[in-house]
């Protein structure tokens, strides 16, 4: 099974861009933890008509938000092989789903921009990248570096600079409160966004290296 697994993998990310996100500062040779977070929110009529389109596109909410941040990152890149991280609970078996302990792995998902697609055809290509990884996510993510023989750079995260998460919610509603202020934070990544559903809207943070992006940057890209 594993070496089933690792084969879709080596196929899959062989020869993977590094995305290169315009920065306010030049990249120092070692990455530093040094970042920022804040909070922004989407409105319940926006992801009533995002539900509507994931319900007749036949996909998932992530996979439309995470189609919609894809295709930021291509404007923002100028690149059209788009390489994003995203955890995955990891509990694919019954026979774990209560048990108490973190199983939570790290999948890496490459979105095709290519060919200037519509958004419904961008869905379709991201449905199938998305349901052939949860397929083979057994694979640990170090694990998964190491067999590629990825070949560490001090200045990047291995195989993805950006993670991207989405979080089904508790069915309450939430208020997010100071939106857009930002808040000093280490962070791991060039940049991570959260989104979460919160009764019938969504929350969202953005949490970014500060050595690399200014908050009003950010901001914009919220």
């Amino acid at each position: 099974v594993l070496d089933d697994q690792l084969a879709y993998w080596r196929q899959r990310l062989t020869g993977v861009p590094t995305l290169e996100l315009p920065t306010d500062r030049p990249r120092p040779a070692q990455r530093s933890s040094a970042g920022a977070v804040f909070d922004f929110q989407i409105p319940a009529e926006v992801v009533d008509g995002l539900r509507a389109l994931s319900r007749d596109a036949g996909v998932s909410m992530f996979m439309t938000v995470f189609g919609a941040f894809n295709v930021l990152l291509g404007r923002y890149s100028g690149q059209e092989d788009i390489v994003v991280g995203t955890p995955i609970a990891n509990r694919n078996r019954a026979e774990i789903e209560g048990l108490i302990g973190y199983f939570v792995n790290t999948l890496v998902l490459r979105t095709d921009l290519t060919g200037d697609p519509t958004f419904a055809e961008l869905l379709s290509r991201l449905r199938t990248e998305t349901l052939a990884a949860y397929a083979h996510q057994d694979v640990p993510f170090e694990q998964l570096v190491d067999e590629l023989g990825v070949v560490r750079d001090r200045s990047r995260t291995p195989l993805f600079q950006v993670l991207f998460n989405y979080a089904t919610g508790d069915g309450e509603d939430h208020t997010v409160e100071d939106a857009s202020v930002p808040h000093p934070m280490p962070v791991k990544f060039d940049l991570a966004i959260t989104l979460a559903e919160a009764g019938s809207g969504l929350v969202g943070s953005v949490q970014y290296s500060t050595v690399l992006f200014d908050d009003d940057r950010m901001v914009r890209l919220v």
